[in-house]
């Protein structure tokens, strides 16, 4: 009889395009594999730590065999992921990064599966930067700032914008969330009159920019990241320039396949392993 594995994946936001994509994809998996239990679970908003680190907790009570763990926040989520490893529960860590200085003062090794987020902006941040001039003003919408993806994805935008000389004239996170977002570009509009590019470090906050734009009609040009259904009609028109696709839909299914390969002692209990990445424009 084959066994039957109870995982949890612990996600962000289900009210965003990404993480419903995630969980359609891992419930597909699971209905097509027996042998998987799956729970999903996840917050309201991108930003409610204490409720992520309750669904962990909740997870390690019920004993289940491995959690698959997207932390809102890289260092606030290390505590509860160490405490169901020393629980033993497999525990693997997909799409943002957990501190990687806290797991080893803790002498715990969790594998990491995710994109190369910091390559990713770059690549989509290069297709905008094309279209501007040395010495043109740009903007910089920021996701949580203690989340180690939003940290590398702006620091691949930066790179970019430094190459291409562009003058950088804020950068202000939006915490990944729309209406964040709106509010946030509102203010960097009224301070900065000469303003000529946006670069959102996710779609959810690209759609805000380009929803405040719609409502103004003054369109400038925006890039995003993640590939969302939300922002589709902004891709097919060109109000979006690009975006990223990082397979949200396939990543908790890696995570699954992986944990599941670490209960039968086939994989690494460390490392980084990237997931891939296509730019769309």
């Amino acid at each position: 009889m084959t066994d039957v594995y109870r995982i949890g994946l612990v996600m962000k936001s289900l009210q965003a395009d990404f993480f419903r994509a995630m969980q359609k994809g891992a419930e597909a998996f699971a209905k097509q594999h027996q042998e998987v239990e799956l729970i999903c679970v996840g917050t309201q908003s991108q930003t409610e730590i204490q409720e992520q680190i309750s669904l962990v907790h909740n997870l390690i009570e019920q004993k289940v065999d491995a959690i698959i763990l997207v932390p809102i926040d890289s260092k606030a989520l290390v505590e509860p992921a160490i405490e169901a490893v020393r629980a033993g529960i497999v525990v693997v860590n997909i799409d943002i990064q957990l501190d990687e200085m806290l797991l080893h003062k803790a002498g715990v090794s969790i594998p990491f599966l995710g994109p190369d987020n910091y390559q990713a902006a770059y690549e989509v941040a290069k297709c905008l930067c094309c279209q501007l001039q040395p010495g043109d003003e740009v903007a910089i919408i920021e996701g949580l700032p203690n989340a180690e993806n939003a940290k590398q994805r702006k620091s691949g935008f930066m790179k970019a914008i430094k190459e291409h000389h562009l003058n950088l004239v804020a950068s202000i996170p939006a915490n990944w969330e729309t209406a964040e977002a709106m509010s946030v570009y509102q203010f960097i509009q009224k301070q900065h009159h000469f303003l000529k590019a946006l670069f959102c470090s996710n779609d959810a906050m690209a759609l805000g920019v380009l929803e405040v734009m719609k409502q103004t009609n003054q369109f400038l040009p925006v890039v995003g990241f993640d590939n969302d259904l939300s922002v589709r009609s902004y891709l097919q028109s060109g109000r979006l320039i690009a975006t990223v696709d990082i397979f949200s839909s396939q990543m908790a299914v890696f995570g699954i396949e992986y944990a599941i390969n670490l209960i039968k002692k086939e994989a690494q209990t460390n490392g980084i392993h990237q997931t891939p990445f296509k730019l769309i424009s």
